[in-house]
C-alpha cells in the first residue's frame, strides 16, 4: 500500500478490515486495485470515527469533519492536502470524483449534527446514499466500472448493505442514542408512543417494522444482482460477492427474528469462503 498510505497507517488499515467480509472481498482484487480500495475504506473509517466516537462536543467533531472538507478540496485544487493527502495517487489513478468524497462527509454530518432517530423514508434513502452508496461510486471507478451501471449499482448495493447494517446494529445504535428504523414504519406499527431508542426495540413489535425494512433491503439486492448479471465492464467479483455475503446476512437475521433479545448475526468462516468460491466460479 506504498502508493496510498505508509506503512504504519496501512498495517492498522488491514488489522480493522481483517476478518470481516469488506477483507476477503479484497482478495478477489490485483494488488494496485486492493491498495486503492484500502485507501477508500481507511478515509471512511477516519471520517466515520469522528463522528461515532462521541469524543468532544459536537462542535468539535463538525470542525473535525469541516478539516477533511478543506483537505480534500486541497487535494482537487493540486495543493498540500493534509490528512487527505495519502488519497492523491487514488484519485489522480482512478478519477475518484470529489463530490461523493463530499457526500461521505455530508452523511457523517448528519450523525454528527444530532442522533439520528426514527427519520423519515426519504431522510433514511438520503443518509444511506451518503454513507454507503458515494461510497459504491468511489469504488466503482476502482472496479474500472462505466459510471452508467456502475453508479447504478453503486445506488441499490449502497442501500442494500446499509439497510442491512441497520437490521445488524439496531441495539448498539440504540446503546448512543440513535434508531435509524423509518417513522412511517414505527408510525404504522404503533411503536412511536416513545422516541427513545432503547425503549422503541425492546418492544416485540419492533419484529414487524424491521421484516418492512428488510423487504425493502431485499428489493436492493435484487436489483443489484440484476446489473451485475449482465456483466457490464468492470471487476465484478467483488460487488458480487458483498451483495452475496450481505444478503445472506439479512436471511438469517430474518431467520432468527428482530424481537428482543436479538444475537448478532455473522457468518462463519467456511460459510464466507463458500459464498467466495461461489462468486469466483459464477
Amino acid at each position: 500500500m506504498s502508493t496510498t498510505l505508509d506503512a504504519p497507517q496501512a498495517a492498522a488499515v488491514k488489522k480493522k478490515a481483517s476478518g470481516s467480509s469488506f477483507y476477503l472481498a479484497m482478495r478477489l482484487m490485483p494488488e494496485a486495485e486492493r491498495d486503492a480500495m484500502f485507501a477508500i475504506y481507511a478515509f471512511c473509517r477516519k471520517v466515520d470515527d469522528i463522528a461515532d466516537d462521541g469524543i468532544g462536543t459536537r462542535e468539535d467533531r463538525r470542525r473535525k469533519l469541516e478539516a477533511w472538507r478543506d483537505d480534500i478540496a486541497a487535494l482537487y485544487r493540486g495543493a498540500p492536502a493534509g490528512q487527505a493527502q495519502f488519497l492523491s495517487a487514488v484519485v489522480a489513478r482512478y478519477g475518484l470524483r470529489q463530490d461523493d468524497f463530499n457526500a461521505v462527509l455530508d452523511g457523517m454530518a448528519m450523525d454528527v449534527a444530532e442522533d439520528i432517530v426514527a427519520p423519515s423514508l426519504t431522510t433514511l434513502d438520503l443518509y444511506c446514499d451518503r454513507v454507503a452508496s458515494a461510497v459504491g461510486r468511489l469504488s466503482i471507478k476502482v472496479f474500472g466500472m462505466e459510471e452508467g451501471p456502475g453508479f447504478e449499482l453503486a445506488h441499490h448495493l449502497g442501500r442494500a448493505l446499509q439497510l442491512t447494517n441497520i437490521l445488524r446494529d439496531i441495539d448498539e445504535d440504540a446503546d448512543i442514542g440513535r434508531l435509524y428504523l423509518p417513522r412511517e414504519y414505527l408510525e404504522e406499527m404503533k411503536c412511536c408512543a416513545s422516541l427513545d431508542p432503547k425503549a422503541v426495540v425492546a418492544r416485540p413489535e419492533i419484529d414487524t417494522v424491521c421484516r418492512k425494512l428488510a423487504v425493502l433491503a431485499h428489493r436492493h439486492y435484487d436489483a443489484a444482482k440484476a446489473i451485475l448479471a449482465k456483466k457490464p465492464k468492470g471487476r465484478l467479483g467483488t460487488p458480487g460477492l458483498m451483495g452475496a455475503v450481505y444478503s445472506e446476512i439479512l436471511w438469517e437475521s430474518e431467520k432468527a427474528g428482530f424481537a428482543p433479545p436479538r444475537r448478532r448475526v455473522s457468518l462463519g468462516k467456511w460459510r464466507l469462503l463458500i459464498l467466495l468460491a461461489r462468486v469466483s466460479l459464477g
